[in-house]
């Protein structure tokens, strides 16, 4: 986590300087931009992080093995598929609970096919694609797009399960 962190701070300082450089304020109206995004951000991602705190603390090992684990197979994989398409809001929700489950023992194929569902299928998103997009087209892309998540999952399994992400 230390390298990404020092990344993203030197690419913020740059765009901060050249913010800056311009002379017109833009580094002023950058922050309070930042600032207005921290205030609507933080109460969510405190949630989310509490989610997974607690899916690790709370959740046998066991449990979490048996259903979602290596061992749980095709069954945890479309658990995991299911429940992203599932999950609510944006990454700061599902980032956060993928990373706690797949701390307390999830395998890394269930939690791959949990970030696919979630991007492909994303269940509270279909209403405001149906309205914009149609119903056709959302059945169409919806159709095209159904056997990814579990499809990427069993490739992680497959090809990455002796992967140590700790």
């Amino acid at each position: 986590m230390l390298i990404p962190t020092i990344v993203m701070g030197i690419i913020a300082l740059v765009l901060l300087y050249m913010g800056f450089q311009k002379g017109g304020g833009e580094h002023i109206l950058g922050m309070k931009t930042a600032g207005n995004l921290l205030v609507q951000i933080i109460p969510l991602l405190i949630f989310a992080f509490i989610i997974a705190g607690m899916i690790q603390v709370l959740v046998p090992q066991e449990l979490i093995s048996k259903w979602v684990g290596l061992e749980s197979g095709f069954r945890g994989l479309f658990i995991g598929t299911l429940l992203g398409g599932l999950a609510p809001g944006g990454p700061y929700v599902s980032l956060p609970i993928a990373a706690g489950l797949l701390r307390a023992g999830a395998s890394i194929g269930t939690m791959v096919a949990f970030m696919t569902g979630w991007s492909l299928w994303a269940v509270s998103r279909l209403p405001l694609e149906i309205g914009m997009m149609g119903w056709q087209f959302t059945v169409i892309r919806l159709a095209c797009t159904f056997f990814f998540p579990p499809i990427a999952g069993l490739i992680a399994n497959l090809f990455f399960s002796r992967v140590s992400l700790t």
